[in-house]
């Protein structure tokens, strides 16, 4: 049994949730794997109401499925996850190249102030590799579209980021990644502050383009682990 010290510092929800979580973007828990609470509330050593809530965040990840009998693991599709990507990238170059066509669409600067300020903090203490980030990843992409001043654009966005949060958790596991992203992120919105938007363009196009082949190959490597606990019968990566 896995138990969890009750009295430790971290509460039981998170710690269930957090060793879960890295199992799961691991590899470790294969997609034939039955997930049900009274399971996991032994292997833990706790009651089913953090291992309860901490499933229902997975859920909410988009890590876990919820099935009859319980909980599976997600298994994403590279075609699709690329196809969302293709999305994703039009909506946000879509927020910078709507001012070099209409140069009275303007950019909200005071906001772009406050949201660089933020990452300034983190490139003079960028946190340790970890899948969360990917929170904070979406929050400067929020608000750099939001700054444009299209609000179905920012809509879209939300939705986008959604459904490709499981696979992106990917992106911020690999050692440097975390301070390369805030040093880019840094670059894109100072360009975009100074008005020279065809650079901050280029800079947003080649960001997110590099962010989608780290997330494919990292998915891809996880998935082949999955594969290996799977058994005979493989996971396909095509299309759902």
């Amino acid at each position: 049994m896995n138990e969890i010290n009750a009295h430790a510092p971290t509460s039981l929800r998170e710690r269930v949730y957090l060793e879960l979580r890295d199992e799961v973007l691991g590899g470790r828990i294969g997609p034939t794997e039955r997930l049900t609470e009274p399971r996991l509330s032994k292997r833990f050593g706790v009651s089913r109401t953090p291992v309860r809530d901490a499933l229902t965040r997975l859920v909410g990840d988009g890590l876990l499925a919820r099935e009859e009998w319980g909980y599976s693991v997600v298994v994403p599709s590279m075609a699709r996850v690329r196809d969302i990507y293709e999305v994703r990238i039009a909506v946000e170059l879509r927020g910078i190249s709507r001012s070099i066509e209409n140069p009275q669409v303007r950019h909200d600067v005071d906001a772009l102030g406050t949201e660089l300020e933020h990452w300034y903090a983190l490139r003079a203490a960028p946190p340790e590799p970890s899948p969360e980030f990917v929170l904070e990843d979406e929050r400067f992409h929020t608000a750099l579209l939001a700054s444009s001043g299209n609000a179905e654009l920012v809509a879209v966005l939300a939705d986008v980021t959604r459904r490709i949060r499981r696979v992106r958790m990917y992106d911020f596991m690999i050692t440097g990644r975390i301070e390369t992203s805030i040093d880019e992120h840094i670059e894109i919105a100072e360009r975009v502050a100074e008005g020279h938007l065809e650079t901050a363009h280029r800079l947003l196009h080649e960001h997110i383009g590099a962010s989608l082949e780290i997330v494919v190959e990292r998915a891809t490597r996880s998935l082949a682990a999955m594969n290996a606990l799977a058994g005979p019968t493989p996971i396909y990566l095509g299309s759902p």
